[in-house]
């Protein structure tokens, strides 16, 4: 991959680009679900851990007052939020945490470097996932994540160990783009071409210049799978992608090239123009895939 290009986690074209960002991922996180190698999900500090001063005084068990659910989670409130909207798994968040080990040992903390951190539901580990999705915006809410929610008993070097605590401020919540509702079969309205990629034009934009193969192109997408699961999005990182239209998979560089500035696409990529029926590469979608792009800039 070239410095200067961030390609979109799903469209890469190159199989060894592709487990390049898998393997920079699961480095990071092994336990987690897949996410987009730029998010910022919270992972276990690569320093030392160290006794804190502000450890929980419940760190080492959950107080009988706490609130559990079914898997196993255990959480309580200790500020209470406003509203009553609650994000759900494909969206995105913003945080402010701080993690410890029973033993009150701190492995990672975003308040300490005084920075939130944003990112997907489905990208961190199951423990926070089912959390998060309890809170409300504003709440913050301290949570005792079982070893099989979290890294587990024997983790990869570097991950903790065992029952994990986390104090989590949800600040804000970055929804999801809907799911079309014609994921699994195209409307008639849309258009083949002879390659068997099927597109609709879903906004006008007032561009008259196409990118050509060799162009490099900003983009914002939404990805699903034909049974209606989103397995990327640049829009709930809020970040547009920027990559080379020669390096993606097939549907989007013949795909891309049919679009003009402003306008916002949706494309039906068969298997064999994405990465076909039974993926050889570990984590990518199979079939057919649907993206909603939008072409903000040719570079």
């Amino acid at each position: 991959m070239r410095a200067s290009i961030r390609v979109p986690f799903f469209a890469l074209l190159s199989v060894s680009v592709f487990l390049g960002l898998a393997g920079c991922r699961r480095s990071r996180n092994e336990s987690s679900e897949q996410s987009p190698s730029h998010e910022q999900a919270p992972s276990p500090s690569r320093t030392v851990p160290r006794r804190e001063e502000n450890v929980p005084p419940d760190v080492k068990a959950p107080p009988p007052d706490a609130e559990r659910t079914a898997s196993g989670l255990a959480s309580k409130v200790l500020t209470p939020g406003k509203g009553d909207e609650k994000p759900g798994i494909a969206d995105s968040v913003d945080v402010h945490y701080t993690g410890w080990t029973t033993d009150g040992r701190k492995f990672d903390s975003s308040v300490d470097s005084g920075m939130p951190k944003k990112f997907r539901l489905s990208a961190v580990i199951k423990g926070l996932s089912e959390g998060l999705q309890l809170m409300i915006q504003g709440e913050k809410r301290r949570f005792w994540i079982p070893g099989h929610l979290a890294y587990g008993e024997n983790p990869v070097p570097g991950g903790p160990a065992g029952m994990l605590v986390y104090d989590v401020e949800l600040l804000g919540i970055n929804r999801a783009p809907a799911v079309p509702e014609n994921l699994a079969v195209p409307p008639k309205n849309a258009k083949k071409t002879k390659s068997g990629l099927v597109y609709q034009v879903l906004e006008k934009g007032s561009g008259t210049e196409h990118p050509k193969a060799s162009s490099v192109v900003e983009v914002h997408y939404s990805g699903w799978t034909k049974d209606g699961v989103m397995f990327d999005s640049s829009v709930t990182r809020d970040r547009p992608a920027t990559f080379a239209v020669n390096a993606v998979i097939p549907g989007w560089t013949e795909g891309l090239q049919l679009m003009a500035v402003g306008d916002k696409t949706r494309f039906w990529i068969p298997g064999k123009l994405a990465y076909g029926d039974s993926p050889n590469v570990p984590g990518a979608p199979a079939g057919m895939l649907v993206f909603d792009v939008r072409l903000l800039s040719i570079k």
